[in-house]
């Protein structure tokens, strides 16, 4: 009789310790509790490459950083309100990891689609951070529910609503899974490696996919599950 295995579930209180993220194993499934903010590539751009640093110091932003796209809603007191974040793509991120990293001092990203193990070890690992990755399409409203407020928001005017940082309070904020652990392994390359070497055949006589997005490949052993 086949047997399944439940998958460990961990629920982290934010600011995560050092300790807390090298207990974390690839695959393990975690929600968060404490304060988190979006930051996508505009920011990244300002802070980083044009050398705008951050609107406001680490400690009151927090250190996590979710790569997405918030449904935000300001309104004329002044309040704003997030109901849903969809994640984006991280690999378009790599570039400016390591000045973000001495910048922010993260050490949770949160994204979709991981990066390399490669970039893992080169900028995640001296830096004692880890990646969790989302679990698919279509949780924007169901990471929507762990959100309790929004503390702050930066470089709305500049930036516009889906590019700003929006600083959030949020509980039970999830799930997601452990893509890279504190070595820089990568949950994402160990499942492939599993697959890789029979994936030509599950495709053979298929033809090159007509439309698609940038940064896809027609190498099915370096596509992400």
């Amino acid at each position: 009789m086949a047997t399944t295995s439940k998958l460990k579930t961990v629920r982290l209180q934010l600011p995560a310790s050092t300790d807390d993220l090298a207990a974390l194993e690839l695959g393990t499934v975690v929600y968060l509790s404490g304060r988190i903010y979006t930051a996508r590539e505009g920011v990244y751009k300002r802070a980083v490459e044009d050398g705008a640093g951050l609107p406001a110091p680490p400690e009151e932003m927090g250190f996590a950083n979710f790569h997405c796209s918030p449904a935000a809603t300001l309104h004329p007191d002044g309040s704003a309100t997030v109901g849903a974040v969809t994640a984006t793509a991280s690999f378009r991120f790599a570039k400016w990891l390591d000045g973000w990293f001495k910048l922010s001092r993260c050490n949770i990203i949160i994204g979709k689609g991981g990066m390399t193990g490669e970039i893992y070890k080169r900028h995640f690992v001296p830096h004692q951070a880890i990646y969790l990755t989302t679990v698919g399409y279509g949780t924007g409203a169901l990471l929507g529910r762990g959100i309790k407020g929004v503390a702050a928001t930066h470089w709305v005017d500049e930036l516009g609503l889906a590019q700003a940082i929006w600083v959030l309070d949020v509980e039970n904020f999830g799930p997601f899974l452990v893509e890279s652990d504190m070595t820089g392994a990568s949950l994402f390359e160990r499942e492939n490696a599993k697959i890789a070497p029979n994936i030509d055949k599950l495709y053979a006589g298929s033809k090159p996919a007509t439309l698609r997005r940038y940064g896809e490949t027609d190498d099915k052993t370096e596509e992400v599950i």
